[in-house]
């Protein structure tokens, strides 16, 4: 389960300090047993984050089944995908 308040102090956490292998390390010391990857928004073609930013966008996933699946429910999400937004020119 991913808490509204988690999600709210990831986008926060990123807002702040962008996203970098340094940052995803720091927010799985922060959030242990939280699963969390980054991609490239294009990496996503399908699903609908549940958090957006101009430079990156949210998503989690649900584990339980042993392969990882995109949700919009947080109650049954385990992980979290942040998806870098390169602005186009």
């Amino acid at each position: 389960m991913i808490a509204e308040q988690e999600l709210s102090q990831v986008a926060d956490y990123v807002k702040e300090n962008g996203l970098s292998e340094a940052v995803i390390s720091a927010l799985r010391e922060k959030f242990p047993g939280k699963h969390f990857t980054w991609c490239m928004e294009d990496d996503i073609p399908a699903g609908t984050p549940v958090h957006e930013e101009e430079a990156f966008a949210i998503y989690v996933v649900n584990s339980k089944d042993h392969c990882s699946v995109l949700t919009n429910d947080l109650e049954n999400a385990s992980g979290f995908v942040l998806a870098e937004i390169i602005p186009e020119d």
